[in-house]
């Protein structure tokens, strides 16, 4: 075929697809039928009525297509499809448009040779007459492009892109900002989550609002509150404002809209730095926060504070699920928050009243100098935490398949197991771990019927700090900056943590060409953020620590700029509590995933959440892992979720928990699924890129059928 002919056929499919989304009514009818939206709908419920695929004939789902990205690695996105498009993300930040019904690919969108090292959970769409966008990050930017064609367009900021960081104050100009997780479209704006560092370089988390059609900011809504706004009192107003010393308090999980009442419901994270309060004392308002905003103004209509004062990075993990319960006879349009701590809080989403009382319960002091830890938290007293819990562990909580479980013991009955115990410089479980939970996955409902469908990680971390002392007269630059900004992670001597994901950096100039490990440390790679704000000198003397160059050590004096920002206390690092074969070192299951009636607070099931490959293969029960990527629920009776380590797809029954079909991936899927129907079949799909927890990589979006 010729090449004019191959063109030929391009554009006919792209005429074709203008006629069919011109031609598409919505209506009432098509409630939870398509997937146009991040995690199903703006609702974020991950709720699908299509009923082809039925808990009767799952077991017969074979693979439809499979396409094969021009990247390898871990894919987070849940991809959406518009009329017979389905749009998604690869490993390295480029955007594919593909036939849902075929998997052949349309277009692509990005840089073919600059490799992005940082991950995204999908793309949003809006469409007004016959201009159709699809808009997406990489990097700092938001781009819009031409959901036909994948090119941009130009009159939206400048050559078809903005700088999230112009919504912002002029000190979060050369700072880390990027977001995961796809804006939330309501109208002709576009409310945006942002990813800012976790020390005391981050940038404020803002909760911004651009107007899709041109880029300009339309509104914002001050997360550390500005002078005479409300919540300022709730800081250390010297160092939180005016001294720029305090950041983040963003937005990165995603939110979720109800579109009919015009509400926009924000989760924020905690404020920076993370583990250390001292010059942000407080309660720390909004940090931490379920926002109601009005979606065309950004006005604040009501809050709820999850963590006062976070000391641990208790993050709320993921958008929150709009749903309907029904409570003493009566149907209440409701918000439910997942939390990393195994908590579920459940509000009237009109009015932020709690629909089950929550409790503000008295929590452990601060031994840390400067440190004044807040003197209670709240906890809901339905339904029950979905996670156990430090306070619960005992000597008989120890893994029965630990071969070193003296050494565990001891580390266990050393460490503090307190609720919300803050950190210390003498350990402290910190179970739920740092990532919780409940994760950016998030909960999966029934949205008429107010049942919660959530999985959750069992792993306990070791939290600990310590006192920062003076840097040496020897130091050099780079050894500075390393010790400032890389050491929490990476070891100060560069070793890492595998085990927590976080590589030594000992033999780096074995793996990487210096200019990759250049753009690693400007953009960030994976949980690792970037660090834009180092000058061209620090960064240069950085590099050159890192491959063990020649250079000249600096006289304290030039180094003082970089001990302004040095707070008293460092976090000591990412650590897992493990045993001996990498494992973990507490009892099973390791994952879990739980239907809740959020009608009755109750537990309809519980079930371990994935397997222990090695330990299968020796006979032992179902273990669960950790896993991350949510569940999608069908009105007629199915779950499918991948999300574990093992690297399976299945699908449960939702009114038992049992499993009814299985399939092993090409590569472990850390991602939630979509599913749609075109010509009357039904599909389910899912990005399959592997990489995290140390599991292969992979490149391949699948769709499953049936036959």
């Amino acid at each position: 075929m010729s090449l004019s002919l191959k063109k030929s056929y391009v554009i006919l499919f792209i005429l074709l697809q203008f006629v069919v989304l011109s031609c598409t009514k919505k209506t009432p009818k098509n409630r939870y039928t398509s997937w146009t939206s991040y995690l199903g709908g703006p609702d974020r419920n991950h709720f699908s009525a299509l009923s082809q695929i039925n808990p009767q004939n799952v077991a017969k789902l074979k693979v439809a297509w499979s396409y094969e990205t021009p990247d390898w690695g871990q894919m987070q996105m849940n991809p959406i499809i518009v009329d017979t498009i389905l749009y998604g993300v690869t490993a390295a930040l480029r955007v594919v448009a593909i036939q849902a019904e075929t998997g052949k690919e349309i277009w692509r969108f990005g840089d073919s040779l600059k490799v992005w090292h940082s991950t995204s959970r999908g793309v949003s769409y809006w469409a007004k007459g016959k201009d159709r966008r699809i808009l997406y990050t990489r990097g700092s930017y938001l781009y819009a492009l031409n959901a036909l064609t994948g090119k941009p367009i130009d009159s939206f900021g400048k050559d078809g892109r903005i700088d999230l960081r112009s919504g912002l104050p002029e000190t979060a100009k050369d700072k880390f900002v990027i977001s995961n997780t796809p804006g939330t479209i309501y109208e002709d704006v576009i409310i945006m989550p942002l990813r800012v560092a976790e020390d005391s370089s981050a940038a404020p988390g803002d909760i911004m609002a651009f107007d899709v059609i041109t880029g300009k900011p339309v509104w914002v809504f001050h997360t550390i509150p500005y002078p005479g706004e409300p919540g300022y009192e709730t800081w250390d107003n010297k160092n939180a404002y005016q001294n720029k010393r305090v950041g983040a308090a963003n937005n990165w999980a995603g939110m979720s809209l109800d579109s009919e009442r015009g509400i926009v419901y924000v989760p924020t994270g905690s404020a920076a730095p993370d583990f250390y309060g001292g010059n942000r004392k407080g309660s720390n308002l909004y940090a931490n926060c379920l926002l109601a905003l009005e979606a065309d103004t950004g006005k604040l209509l009501w809050y709820y504070q999850f963590t006062h004062h976070d000391l641990w990075d208790r993050d709320a993990p993921a958008p929150p699920n709009l749903i309907t319960v029904t409570h003493n006879n009566e149907k209440i349009p409701a918000v439910a928050q997942v939390t990393k701590q195994g908590y579920v809080f459940l509000f009237d989403r009109r009015t932020g009243r709690p629909l089950f009382e929550i409790e503000e319960k008295a929590v452990p002091a601060s031994n840390l100098l400067g440190e004044i830890a807040w003197p209670t938290q709240p906890f809901p007293s339905k339904p029950a935490p979905f996670a156990r819990a430090s306070n619960q562990l005992t000597e008989s909580d120890i893994s029965p398949y630990a071969n070193n479980k003296d050494s565990l013991l001891a580390i266990l009955k050393a460490a503090d197991k307190r609720l919300y115990a803050p950190p210390d410089t003498s350990p402290v479980l910190l179970f739920p771990g740092y990532d919780g939970a409940a994760e950016w996955g998030g909960a999966a409902a029934d949205p008429d019927g107010g049942i919660l469908y959530v999985n959750a990680n069992e792993m306990a971390w070791v939290l600990q700090m310590e006192r920062v002392t003076s840097l040496p007269y020897s130091v050099t630059l780079g050894q500075s900056t390393y010790i400032q900004n890389c050491a929490v992670c990476h070891q100060e001597d560069l070793s890492g943590s595998s085990d927590s994901g976080f590589p030594s950096l000992k033999n780096i100039k074995t793996k990487y060409v210096k200019a990759t490990v250049s753009e690693i440390i400007t953009q960030g790679k994976g949980k690792m953020v970037g660090f834009p704000q180092l000058t061209k000198e620090e960064k240069e003397a950085l590099l050159q620590f890192l491959y063990q160059e020649e250079e000249p050590a600096q006289p304290l004096t030039e180094i003082r700029k970089h001990k302004e920002l040095l707070i008293p206390y460092k976090h000591k690092g990412y650590h897992k509590f493990l045993d001996q074969n990498g494992l973990p070192a507490i009892s099973p299951p390791w994952g879990t995933f739980h239907a809740i009636d959020l009608n009755s607070g109750t537990y309809l099931w519980s079930v371990p959440l994935g397997e222990t490959l090695r330990l299968k293969d020796l006979g032992f029960p179902q273990t669960g892992t950790e896993n991350y990527g949510g569940a999608v629920v069908t009105k007629n009776g199915l779950l499918f979720i991948a999300a574990t380590k093992d690297g399976y797809f299945r699908a449960y029954d939702k009114k038992t928990g049992n499993v009814l079909w299985e399939y092993k991936l090409p590569a472990p899927a850390f991602a939630t699924p979509a599913t749609y129907q075109i010509n009357g079949k039904q599909y389910i799909a899912i990005a399959c890129g592997g990489e995290k927890l140390g599991t292969i990589r992979g490149n391949k979006i699948i769709a499953f059928a049936l036959d």
